[in-house]
């Protein structure tokens, strides 16, 4: 009988007790302020997190995960009878942990070959960042936990990140201008005259989809967006960071738009924040566009 395992990294914005109800493996990313290197999900959660960005005028930065932390992982989970392990990765154009994982990978077939023929390890570039992929990992953790096959579960997994969306707007330019994400020259335009920008993350891409002036305009815009563009009747989710409110505020108004409310919400964590800023809100769907 198979035993299968679904892992992923903190980027996908699962929480410990989801990680844990579900079963799931999670690697955590680090993030250096300075000369100090904090460990995703164990030295600080979310609240933790933003307050030390807020705190630090310079640029924090988040490593990779590495081809060694891969290796170790993979023999650790055949060391535990696992036949099968899906790991789910942030965005490949992002970040060379997808890339590291297809290496430790290759690498560990190559030295131990009866690994090889008694663990399939199934390597799939989430093409995103935080709920677009991690909602994909929890559903495919609950099908796993009720029996799916590897194959329909990577089915699965391999259809959602090829057709997520995620609208996503930022309250302030002033950590995408830190980050270099947007030239300090526009982001200094930007604040003057108020504007906030919406960006779409999908196929491995993030382009800015809207530009809308003043922060009550910010979820308004957002929602036309998503609904014009989401799959009726589908799974939706929300991704908000520091204020509770706009998290609220964008609950309340696409739940009376569509007539249900969302799957799951998401609280951004390093990998984002330190390029969007903590106050943050976005919709997750699966798109009717291809």
């Amino acid at each position: 009988m198979a035993k299968i395992l679904i892992m992923t990294d903190s980027a996908s914005d699962i929480t410990r007790e989801d990680e844990e109800r579900l079963g799931i493996k999670v690697l955590n990313f680090k993030l250096a302020v300075g000369e100090t290197s904090y460990t995703a999900r164990v030295d600080f959660d979310c609240d933790g997190l933003y307050k030390i960005l807020d705190e630090y005028d310079g640029i924090p930065s988040t490593s990779q995960i590495t081809k060694f932390d891969f290796y170790d992982a993979y023999k650790e989970i055949y060391e535990q009878g696992y036949s099968d392990v899906i790991y789910v990765s942030i965005n490949s154009k992002g970040s060379a942990t997808y890339s590291n994982s297809v290496l430790a990978k290759e690498e560990l077939y190559e030295k131990h070959p009866e690994i090889k023929e008694k663990m399939n390890i199934y390597n799939i570039d989430g093409k995103s960042y935080t709920g677009g992929y991690g909602y994909a990992v929890m559903q495919a953790a609950a099908k796993a936990q009720k029996g799916a096959s590897a194959q329909e579960i990577v089915d699965f997994i391999n259809d959602w990140v090829d057709n997520c969306v995620i609208f996503f707007g930022m309250y302030s330019l002033k950590y995408a201008k830190k980050s270099g994400r947007i030239p300090a020259a526009a982001a200094f335009v930007g604040e003057v005259m108020g504007l906030r920008p919406v960006s779409r993350i999908q196929h491995n891409q993030i382009t800015t989809e809207a530009k809308v002036r003043g922060d009550k305009t910010l979820i308004p815009k957002i929602l036309d967006l998503t609904v014009n563009e989401m799959i009726p009747k589908t799974p939706y989710s929300i991704v908000y960071g520091s204020d509770k409110d706009v998290c609220d505020e964008m609950v309340a108004v696409i739940t009376k738009k569509v007539g249900y409310p969302p799957a799951e919400v998401f609280r951004i964590g390093a990998e984002i924040a330190v390029n969007a800023g903590p106050k943050v809100v976005g919709v997750i769907f699966k798109s009717q566009n291809k």
